[in-house]
């Protein structure tokens, strides 16, 4: 089969439910050594792009990117496969809540990742979408204090102190999600983290502590922007989120605790479906043949439906490359 639309085209048909030329797939992975400084994260996200000529491009920066303007600090792997190690936290009492003021795009890590997408944006194809990750503020204070049971106890403690908090961290992102979009970038690749789901808090709960802020984000991307939500974590609220103002939303379908993909277009209405691809399972472990008939069943299923083969989320740097290629030699047949 030849492609007879772009990437861009070819997203913009299935999110608006009409047969593409071919099924469409990204998938998106950490580059340890290579996140540190903006240059090195374009240079690795361009190089797996020119190696799998993905449909669009999820822009994958170190998690601590958020937070480490207000404080924290890593020591940086030089390992592809080795995760930074936190050795300091921004929130070390309750009264450190208090520091956590409203930064500028300017602010010297922020701005480095504006010029990593900047960096991307200008030696990628103009016809491929780009996302960058941004996390809800919840999530983004639970890396300030560097745990969730931590940050669940201030705010049991000081309710006040701590939501005066999240307010500065989402003002912070609603201004960085338009830069986002003046450097290049599409829209957000929105992450709830762990906090999506009835393991940690109630959904009543994230309805009224994280919801507004999250829309206040994604809409601070712009009317225009092309939004992915990532609804992270185990038994997590995809549905009670569904409504939420993005076109695509990303979750671990593979997850028996979670609604599989099949299922998701009952409430999914006008939304596209990211997944299908089970990176902590078949993905990774079985053979190309086997990942081949996999894929095949899936596109069975999928055929007419809003649907973009992805991961459930960042896949394992480890899974073999040749594993990855069944999947994007899989779309042309």
């Amino acid at each position: 089969m030849t492609d007879t639309l772009s990437h861009r085209e070819r997203i913009e048909a299935i999110i608006a439910g009409e047969t593409p030329d071919r099924f469409a797939a990204s998938i998106w992975r950490h580059f340890y050594h290579k996140e540190s400084t903006a240059e090195g994260l374009a240079e690795a996200m361009l190089a797996f792009q020119k190696r799998f000529d993905w449909d669009f491009m999820k822009i994958n920066p170190r998690a601590s990117y958020h937070v480490e303007d207000w404080g924290n600090r890593l020591e940086w792997s030089t390992d592809e496969y080795t995760k930074h190690v936190k050795t300091e936290f921004a929130v070390k009492t309750i009264a450190d809540w208090d520091k956590i003021t409203p930064l500028p795009p300017t602010a010297p890590v922020l701005a480095a990742h504006l010029q990593a997408i900047r960096l991307i944006k200008k030696a990628s194809d103009p016809d491929l979408p780009l996302f960058m990750t941004v996390f809800n503020p919840l999530g983004i204070a639970r890396y300030l204090a560097g745990t969730k049971d931590k940050l669940l106890g201030h705010l049991q403690h000081d309710p006040a102190r701590v939501q005066r908090a999240l307010e500065n961290i989402t003002v912070t992102f609603e201004r960085y999600a338009a830069e986002i979009r003046n450097a290049g970038a599409d829209g957000l690749f929105y992450a709830t983290l762990e906090w999506a789901s009835s393991d940690i808090i109630p959904y009543k709960q994230y309805h009224d502590l994280c919801r507004p802020l999250d829309i206040r984000i994604i809409k601070a991307a712009g009317d225009d922007a092309l939004n992915i939500l990532h609804v992270c974590a185990s038994n997590n609220y995809l549905k009670e989120l569904s409504d939420y103002p993005v076109a695509l939303i990303n979750w671990e379908s593979h997850d028996p605790t979670n609604i599989n993909l099949d299922n998701s277009f009952n409430f999914l209405r006008d939304k596209t479906a990211v997944g299908g691809l089970d990176d902590r399972g078949w993905l990774w472990h079985a053979r190309p043949d086997e990942i081949a008939h996999e894929l095949t069943r899936i596109k069975d299923r999928m055929a007419g439906k809003r649907f973009i083969f992805g991961p459930g989320c960042a896949i394992a740097p480890e899974i073999p490359y040749e594993n990855l290629q069944v999947v994007r030699e899989s779309l042309e047949l």
